[in-house]
C-alpha cells in the first residue's frame, strides 16, 4: 500500500483521490479549511464537486498537513493555477524529503509566465528536478468518478520515477502512459482550454463541423508552435495530453471551459458565466499568460489573440470568428 496526499478537495483532486483509493493504496486529500474537511469526512461524498460518488474506505479527508501529507510516498497538487504558488508556500515543510510530486493542475501563472511545475520546483527548493512531474490527459472528472474507462498521461525528468508513479496511478480503469518531456505534457494540458473557448464559439454561433473541425485543428498547430519555442517535443502534442486533451475539452459540455465559450456566444458576460460555472475555468488566466509568452517569443497565436479579444477586450465572439477567417492567406506550415 502507497500513502498518497492530495493538495485540493476539487473536482479533480477528489477524482483523483477515489481513483487511486479504489486501488486500495491509503488516500488523504488535504484541506485547508477544517469546517470543509469535517463536513467531507462525515458525509464521504463530495457533493459539491463530484456528487453522488461515495469515498472508499482507504480514502479520508483532514485538515492536518500531518495527517495528509506527513507520512505520503506520492504528493499530487490539484488546485487553481491562481492559487497553486500560495498553496505550495503553506505545505512544503510537510511534504517529506524523499516524495515524489505530481502536478495535476494545468495552467500557467498569469505574473511569471511559468509553468505549474516550474512554481513547485521553485517554492520546494530542497526537491531535486527529478522528484517533481506531471499528469495530464483526456481527463473530464465526471466521467472518471463514475468508473468510465480514461487514459493521461505522467511525465518526470526521470524515467525510473515515472515508472513508479505510473504504476501506482495506473488501474483497470485508468491507464497511465509515461514521457519524459514535463514541459510538452504540461504545455499540452494548460494551453488547449484556450483552444476549447474558441471551438464553443464556433459551436455557439451554428457554424457546423466543417468550421468547428478546421478551428481545432489550426488550434493544435497554434498550441504546438508555441511549445515548442518553450521547449517542448512536437511529437507530444499528437499524444493525450496534447490532442487527446484538446478533442475531449473542444467537444464535451462536460468541459468548463468549453462551457465558458459556450456561454460567451450566447451571448452572456464573462463574469456572469464565471459565477454559473462555480469552478475554476483554467482557460481564462492561460490565456492571459500565453498572449504575453508569445509575444515575447515572437510567435504568431491568432487563436489565442481571438480569445483574448473576447474575454478582456470586449469583442464579440462573432467579431472574432469573422476576424480569424479574414486574415491573410498563407501555407499550411509543417513543425
Amino acid at each position: 500500500m502507497t500513502q498518497i496526499g492530495i493538495i485540493g478537495t476539487g473536482a479533480w483532486g477528489t477524482t483523483l483521490g477515489i481513483l487511486i483509493a479504489r486501488t486500495g493504496n491509503s488516500t488523504t486529500l488535504w484541506s485547508r479549511d477544517e469546517s470543509r474537511a469535517t463536513e467531507l469526512s462525515s458525509s464521504r461524498v463530495n457533493e459539491r464537486s463530484v456528487p453522488g460518488v461515495e469515498f472508499p474506505s482507504s480514502m479520508n479527508v483532514s485538515s492536518s498537513l500531518d495527517e495528509s501529507l506527513g507520512s505520503a510516498d506520492l504528493v499530487i497538487i490539484a488546485v487553481p493555477s491562481v492559487t497553486i504558488r500560495e498553496n505550495i508556500k503553506a505545505v512544503r515543510d510537510s511534504i517529506p524529503a524523499d516524495a515524489h510530486v505530481v502536478c495535476a493542475t494545468k495552467g500557467i501563472e498569469i505574473a511569471t509566465g511559468k509553468r505549474m511545475s516550474q512554481v513547485i520546483t521553485e517554492e520546494l527548493r530542497d526537491f531535486a528536478a527529478e522528484q517533481i512531474g506531471v499528469l495530464s490527459g483526456p481527463n473530464l472528472s465526471p466521467e472518471i468518478a463514475a468508473g468510465n474507462l480514461a487514459t493521461a498521461t505522467v511525465a518526470f525528468p526521470s524515467n525510473a520515477i515515472a515508472e513508479k508513479v505510473q504504476a501506482v496511478l495506473s488501474s483497470e480503469l485508468f491507464r497511465v502512459y509515461r514521457s519524459d518531456d514535463v514541459t510538452g505534457v504540461e504545455l499540452g494540458g494548460a494551453l488547449k482550454n484556450i483552444i476549447a473557448i474558441g471551438a464553443a464559439f464556433i459551436d455557439g454561433a451554428g457554424l457546423g463541423a466543417n468550421a468547428k473541425a478546421s478551428f481545432v485543428t489550426r488550434g493544435l498547430h497554434e498550441i504546438t508552435r508555441l511549445g515548442v519555442a518553450m521547449g517542448a517535443k512536437p511529437d507530444t502534442f499528437a499524444g493525450l495530453s496534447g490532442m487527446g486533451d484538446l478533442l475531449t475539452t473542444c467537444y464535451s459540455n462536460l468541459s468548463r471551459n468549453y462551457r465558458l465559450g459556450f456561454g460567451l456566444a450566447s451571448g452572456r458576460d464573462l463574469k456572469s458565466v464565471l459565477a454559473d460555472l462555480g469552478q475554476t475555468a483554467e482557460g481564462v488566466p492561460t490565456t492571459q499568460a500565453a498572449v504575453r509568452i508569445a509575444k515575447e517569443l515572437g510567435i504568431d497565436m491568432p487563436i489565442t489573440n481571438a480569445t483574448h479579444a473576447v474575454l478582456f477586450e470586449g469583442e464579440s465572439p462573432n467579431d472574432a470568428i469573422k476576424d480569424l477567417m479574414g486574415r491573410t492567406l498563407q501555407p499550411e506550415v509543417r513543425y
